[in-house]
């Protein structure tokens, strides 16, 4: 149950944040991440990135087998 609550969250984070990077090139946000923009552009845009980023490792810490790589 754990493990899927994780994969899930790195899902949710890449999945919001590459969305929330796309539309924002043709200058449309989610409303509830409207607030990142008054933070400043770049600094929107690395949050943003840093969503995507983080799910990625989210969804791969959790998905990978440890116990076969010994």
């Amino acid at each position: 149950m754990k493990r899927t609550l994780w994969i899930s969250l790195g899902f949710f984070l890449f999945l919001i944040g590459a969305l929330s990077l796309i539309l924002s090139l043709v200058g449309i946000d989610f409303i509830f991440l409207r607030w990142l923009d008054h933070l400043g552009r770049l600094i929107a845009f690395i949050i943003k990135l840093l969503m995507v980023i983080a799910g990625i490792v989210l969804i791969y810490l959790h998905t990978a087998n440890w116990r076969e790589l010994d």
